[in-house]
């Protein structure tokens, strides 16, 4: 549990209660060889509105994932409060260190804060971040939007997703938004390591969270780019904070049920993949082959679907390790 025996030491140029547009930092103070006196300074922007609901909206919790950051980047510099009923929190880039470093734990102290939830004020940098989140910014949110990618190590179809949960009201207006957003893909999610994840600890709060996963391979193209853009519009309309009906868009709903739909490697080498993105794969099919690297001569290592149905997420770039998730199958089902 998030210690409460002190504040967060994060504060906030912002005025978070104050009408219309505001631009600033939620400052951590980090002291270092090259900044004695320093801080991390995370951009954040806030447009109010009158009374209405809170939407937080969040890239870059991991690094090297840039959909995100681009769209809400693009959404903080063009938003007027007049658009807006209610309130939005823009944070770009919540992990800054990770964001600036161009990796997906930060340089820092290599905290992942998507495993670092509900942190501490006296912790780690990843830690206070966690915390600052957990007991200040999550609190104040009815709806929680945050942009995942593949980074480098992964390449998704480009979908958006929410998570099945005990409260049914929770979950069914959690995928009315994610229905909203329009990605071409839709998600039922399971998560393969839950534990300190920012979406549980909003989702334990009684927040509608939603997330996505649009590309991969630590770039975004024009593409994922505008899905992430158009889809957190569409969401704000849909949440009734931001004028405008929704732009209606076909989504392919997805859904992972269990295990079985995750494929790891057990042996290190070079992947070859035998089947692509978006194709529909059977049961026992060959979905890719690892070469050992280092000799010639030696059969690859042959690793099949345990499940059919579509082939949703690889493994990037090309050498795998030992534990790696090389690919994910979902089921194609209906909306």
């Amino acid at each position: 549990m998030s210690s409460d025996l002190r504040p967060s030491p994060v504060s906030v140029t912002v005025d978070f209660e104050a009408e219309g547009v505001q631009h600033g930092f939620l400052r951590l103070p980090y002291s270092r060889d090259d900044a004695a006196w320093g801080s991390v300074m995370i951009p954040v922007t806030v447009v109010k509105n009158g009374d209405g609901p809170t939407a937080l909206l969040t890239g870059a919790n991991h690094g090297d994932e840039y959909e995100g950051p681009i769209a809400l980047f693009e959404l903080a510099r063009s938003l007027a409060a007049a658009d807006v009923a209610g309130r939005v929190i823009i944070v770009p880039a919540m992990n800054q260190p990770a964001f600036a470093a161009g990796t997906r734990t930060s340089p820092i102290d290599r905290g992942n804060l998507n495993r670092s939830f509900p942190g501490r004020p006296d912790g780690t940098v990843t830690e206070k971040i966690a915390d600052y989140f957990q007991r200040v910014l999550l609190p104040m949110a009815d709806v929680v939007l945050d942009f995942h990618s593949g980074g480098k190590t992964l390449d998704f179809l480009p979908f958006c997703a929410a998570h099945i949960l005990p409260d049914k009201a929770q979950e069914a207006e959690a995928f009315r938004l994610v229905r909203a957003f329009g990605a071409p893909y839709s998600v039922k999610m399971l998560e393969i390591d839950a534990v300190g994840m920012y979406d549980t600890a909003a989702e334990d709060m009684g927040k509608v969270f939603v997330t996505t996963e649009l590309g991969g391979g630590g770039t975004a193209s024009a593409r994922t780019a505008g899905i992430a853009l158009d889809g957190c519009r569409n969401l704000l309309r849909a949440a009734g904070i931001l004028q405008g009906a929704v732009e209606e868009r076909a989504t392919q709903w997805l859904d992972m049920p269990d295990g079985s739909c995750f494929t790891f490697a057990e042996d290190a080498g070079l992947i070859r993949f035998c089947a692509d993105l978006g194709d529909r794969v059977a049961k026992g099919q060959v979905v890719a082959m690892i070469y050992p690297v280092g000799r010639t001569g030696v059969d690859p290592v042959v690793l099949r679907a345990s499940r059919g149905g579509l082939f949703t997420a690889r493994h990037f770039p090309g050498l795998v390790k030992p534990g790696d998730c090389v690919a994910v199958i979902s089921d194609e089902i209906g909306g």
